[in-house]
């Protein structure tokens, strides 16, 4: 006798054989998951994709200082050229020029009856502006970024400028308090947790965003900081010459950064 087929029965047999296949396949996804974590089409283990992560994160913000120092000395030295315009003494604006791109370390100078006088505006903004030039020499507060070689790609070449900005950002900081070290830990800690729950792919494809937004500020920087060098480099030549030929010289090396390229594709960018 053929045993009688319970509808009900049937119902939960195929239900339990699809939870069965259900929990079978999101077996061989997390396997198939752990696989592709283990590396990435560069070779890299997840570990060190979070590693390089880090690193373009804290360069990116390092150059951005960088970038903001060399964008807004140079900004600022067009904003003194114009305001020097209204001056038509030229023995004053021929001091304002010298000023506006190094600041003169004897500017009381030329307050004596001798020399000529400064009004009280134009001394506050010699005052509380910074010089130009003077960032030339101060390594820390423009880093040097390498030229990139011919047969260098985008993110050998950013690797490269990351290595040197690392060794070249502890120069000139001063000690961070146990309270400013105790929130960059904190924050570090939620950007790993973030990147420990993301896959490798995600991960990656983040740092190649990462990686060539980092490459076009590197060159925009490049082209400021070496304005910022051919005109320290002008100045000191300029002081071979007597006062008439050198206020012109000094008035074209300004004129020429404000129509330079480079210059051109920056100053209208509004700080954030």
């Amino acid at each position: 006798m053929i045993p009688f087929a319970c509808p009900k029965l049937a119902y939960l047999s195929r239900l339990t054989s699809t939870n069965l296949v259900g929990k079978f396949t999101q077996s061989v996804r997390r396997i198939v998951q752990d696989v592709k974590d283990e590396g990435t089409s560069s070779g890299q283990t997840k570990e060190e994709v979070i590693e390089t992560n880090e690193r373009l994160r804290m360069v990116r913000v390092r150059l951005d200082e960088n970038y903001d120092t060399a964008k807004k000395a140079l900004v600022n030295l067009m904003e003194r050229y114009n305001e020097s315009k209204a001056e038509r003494n030229v023995f004053t604006r021929y001091a304002l020029l010298k000023a506006m791109i190094k600041l003169e370390p004897a500017l009381h100078s030329y307050m004596t009856p001798h020399g000529p006088k400064f009004c009280k505006e134009q001394l506050t903004i010699l005052h509380l502006r910074k010089d130009v030039i003077r960032l030339e020499t101060q390594y820390w507060s423009l880093v040097e970024i390498p030229k990139q070689e011919k047969a260098e790609t985008v993110p050998a070449f950013v690797l490269r400028a990351c290595a040197i900005m690392e060794k070249t950002q502890k120069s000139g900081e001063g000690v961070k308090t146990s309270s400013k070290l105790a929130e960059e830990a904190a924050d570090r800690k939620e950007r790993i947790e973030r990147l420990t729950d993301m896959t490798t792919s995600q991960i990656e494809a983040e740092n190649t965003q990462m990686t060539n937004d980092l490459y076009r500020l590197l060159k925009k920087y490049t082209g400021l900081r070496n304005l910022i060098r051919e005109l320290k480099s002008e100045y000191v030549s300029s002081k071979l010459y007597p006062m008439f030929p050198r206020y012109t010289m000094l008035k074209d090396m300004i004129k020429d950064i404000m129509h330079d390229p480079d210059y051109m594709e920056v100053c209208h960018e509004v700080d954030p």
